[in-house]
């Protein structure tokens, strides 16, 4: 009698992320970050927290600059400093700001983090505490990255 194998376990697509209490940790690291924020032609003030598989979070604010094109949004700002300092294997980034409707990251912010953090979970807040977590090919649906070279 021909012995069987016992059927592969499929592997789900799905990794795992930070739970309700890490992201809510981050919010409010984020929200701290949002007070350091430099934006005094805009006012609109945004606070980043990106987070590493092992539980690292590097913060970020925007910081503008009279000439506009040189500002660099909060959540680029945490993931250069991140990357400064030789962190990767990012899995959330958290965005905090003050607007009427949750800000998502602007399109350079959001191929800066496919570019260096894949297709993590992109959790957004408001000052109000409204959240929405998406994954970032939610918001960047065809990402121009090294498959495209």
């Amino acid at each position: 009698m021909k012995k069987r194998r016992p059927a592969a376990r499929k592997r789900s697509t799905k990794r795992a992320g930070p739970t309700r209490t890490m992201l809510a940790a981050m919010a409010a690291l984020a929200l701290e970050a949002r007070e350091r924020a430099h934006a005094p032609y805009s006012r609109f003030r945004v606070g980043a927290a990106l987070k590493t598989r092992t539980g690292e979070i590097v913060t970020g604010c925007n910081i503008e600059n009279a000439s506009y094109g040189l500002t660099m949004c909060a959540e680029r700002v945490a993931v250069f400093k991140a990357v400064s300092e030789g962190l990767e294997d990012f899995d959330a980034v958290t965005v905090v700001a003050d607007s009427k409707r949750l800000t998502p990251p602007c399109g350079p912010c959001r191929q800066i983090l496919w570019e260096y953090c894949g297709d993590i979970l992109v959790h957004m807040v408001d000052t109000k505490g409204r959240a929405r977590t998406m994954r970032l090919s939610e918001l960047l649906p065809m990402p121009f990255d090294d498959s495209c070279l």
